[in-house]
């Protein structure tokens, strides 16, 4: 009955026109304390496989292959765990902002590249390379986040190059 009203009142046409983002943001009941607690357990998931990865990196053969993975999967988290707070869509367009664009085209983009460096060319200094540009683009992102701190920055950087 409930779904004949919705088709007679015009409310399922309407349905059908949200994205994807939009309907999983909607489903998202999650109450203040369990986004909370969803954000400290993924971003500590993040923070431990950074952590083990930089462990793993003096194994002998296989520690820079393990450090790689362990360390992209640890920023995954840690990127991912935000979404807990503002909701994925809320997280997704303030990402795609003008200020956090090219940080944030960066920083995937050198996650991406990190990995294929060390599984698909196999150039473990390249990827190396792009790990530190991940900690690079991943600390710029989270920098504009904070009111005027990366113009502050910009002026430090511009008077030390005097």
């Amino acid at each position: 009955m409930d779904k004949l009203k919705s088709v007679l009142s015009g409310e399922e046409a309407r349905r059908d026109d949200r994205t994807v983002l939009e309907t999983v943001n909607e489903a998202s009941t999650l109450g203040w304390g369990t986004r909370v607690k969803g954000f400290v357990a993924c971003f500590v998931v993040g923070g431990v496989c950074t952590i083990l990865g930089v462990c793993m990196l003096f194994l002998p053969r296989i520690g820079l292959t393990l450090f790689i993975v362990f360390y992209t999967f640890g920023n995954l988290c840690a990127l991912c765990s935000t979404m807990f707070l503002m909701g994925p869509l809320k997280q997704l367009k303030r990402m795609c902002d003008k200020t956090r664009a090219l940080a944030t085209t960066i920083m995937i983009t050198c996650l991406v590249l990190t990995l294929c460096a060390a599984f698909w060319w196999k150039n473990f200094g390249l990827a190396l390379l792009f790990c530190i540009l991940q900690v690079l683009s991943f600390t710029w992102y989270s920098l504009s986040y904070i009111p005027f701190v990366r113009d502050a920055i910009m002026k430090i950087v511009a008077m030390c190059l005097k």
